[in-house]
């Protein structure tokens, strides 16, 4: 016996429902459909829905890696500015301070599993405790919190360099809030987002749902770049110095970081709004029974059985 996933037409995008009406000529003599593209099965339909809903749920977590994206780019130039030393001995490479991140991502997915999964799933009653739009949200929330932290940091120590000859005695773990602070705000949304689509994608593309969150960290990074030149031109309008120089203790990154973390906080609104009106794929599980081919010795057995079984 086969099984075999159904979709369940939903009230979602009815419009394109009308896909599947058939219309005189549509079908072969055979039943099957004569043009592919004006006549779908509602399956076909169904798997189209699943694809646009996720969309703008995709959309929202591209804005939210460009705040995360900010730990390979400018928080190594903050790097160099500060005291990279622990102890007298030990000197921490400026690349490396993002490990921290990694680190916090790394240590905080156990604790989610084993501790605080338990104790959501008994207030909620949901197996994984929480929704997989729940869990993106929180990393929403997490991530513009973190480009705040990251602006106070930088103004102070941007202040701090600026009295000692540009070069600031603040230690290198004055970063390490923020960087936690993403690394469990990927822990969130990064992990979350890889789990909604390997559970929204249509059967059919589950080899491709993965693909598509290394699409939303392709598309941060060139938003990224993109908001990097908007900043650059914009700051310097009227002979203003921009807020992101190649020396960042003369910009004004910390301007930069509280921008980030205002479309971060826009981002959150609109993710609300898509999963307010979000609609989880909907199936059914239907079994397929397999077919016998009988030869025509055993066909002719099997009739002559049935006509001398004894009728009751």
């Amino acid at each position: 016996m086969l099984m075999y996933i159904h979709l369940l037409l939903s009230f979602v995008l009815r419009c394109l429902n009308k896909g599947a009406i058939v219309r005189d000529g549509d079908i072969n003599d055979d039943g099957s459909a004569r043009n592919s593209w004006e006549l779908c099965s509602i399956q076909q339909i169904e798997e189209v829905k699943c694809l646009l809903r996720i969309v703008p749920i995709c959309i929202s977590g591209i804005i939210c890696f460009v705040a995360l994206a900010q730990q390979f780019t400018y928080i190594i130039l903050q790097t160099l500015t500060m005291d990279c030393h622990l102890g007298t001995h030990f000197e921490i490479p400026a690349g490396s301070v993002i490990s921290i991140s990694l680190i916090a991502l790394t240590a905080f997915l156990p604790i989610y599993d084993r501790i605080l999964v338990p104790i959501a799933r008994r207030f909620t009653g949901v197996e994984s405790g929480i929704t997989l739009l729940q869990r993106q949200g929180i990393g929403l929330v997490i991530s513009p919190i973190s480009m705040v932290v990251a602006g106070l940091v930088e103004h102070k120590r941007r202040n701090s360099a600026l009295s000692n000859g540009g070069k600031s005695p603040m230690s290198v773990l004055w970063l390490a809030p923020q960087l936690i602070l993403m690394g469990i705000a990927e822990a969130f949304n990064a992990v979350g987002q890889i789990e909604f689509y390997n559970k929204q994608f249509p059967e059919q593309m589950l080899t491709l749902a993965g693909s598509l969150f290394f699409v939303t960290l392709a598309g941060a990074n060139y938003l990224s770049t993109a908001l990097a030149n908007i900043t650059r031109k914009v700051t310097t309008r009227d002979g203003h110095t921009s807020w992101l120089t190649d020396d960042i203790n003369l910009g004004k990154l910390d301007y930069y970081f509280y921008f980030i973390a205002l479309i971060g906080v826009l981002n959150l609104f609109y993710f609300l709004i898509c999963s307010h009106y979000y609609q989880y794929k909907s199936m059914s599980l239907h079994a397929e029974e397999s077919i016998k081919v009988h030869t025509k010795e055993e066909a002719e057995a099997e009739v002559n059985a049935n006509t001398d079984a004894p009728k009751k």
